[in-house]
């Protein structure tokens, strides 16, 4: 969200380097308090650099399972804590894996920055 300045009544949209350090420090903890969770990345505007004012922050998270439906799952997620509005998205290893194997990721996910990876699994 914007934020004020402490000297202005002007409203500033968070920069990149700012919502890369609270993604990192939520994917942090997400991934120390949510055992399920696998990797944590970000893409889209953020990603290539080329966001503006008004931009949200597009994340993948990936999980070891879930019961859930895909479309059901982002609502699991607490993004307020980001200083931007989020999308997640939420694919199980499995399902991940095959749209890799398949050649089939979703085209915007070419710039993912990963930034949080379970040490305990093994490397993608």
């Amino acid at each position: 969200m914007p934020v004020r300045s402490s000297r202005s009544s002007v409203l500033r949209w968070p920069d990149a380097q700012t919502v890369d350090r609270a993604v990192r420090r939520w994917a942090l903890q997400l991934g120390h308090s949510r055992p399920e969770v696998l990797r944590i990345g970000y893409f889209g505007s953020y990603a290539r650099g080329d966001w503006g004012v008004g931009s949200d922050l597009d994340l993948i998270i990936i999980v070891a399972s879930s019961e859930r439906a895909f479309v059901r799952r982002a609502a699991d997620w607490d993004t307020t804590a980001l200083p931007v509005p989020a999308d997640v998205l939420v694919y199980t290893q499995a399902e991940w894996q095959m749209l890799e194997q398949q050649d089939r990721l979703p085209p915007l996910t070419s710039s993912i920055i990963w930034v949080w990876e379970d040490p305990k699994v093994s490397p993608w």
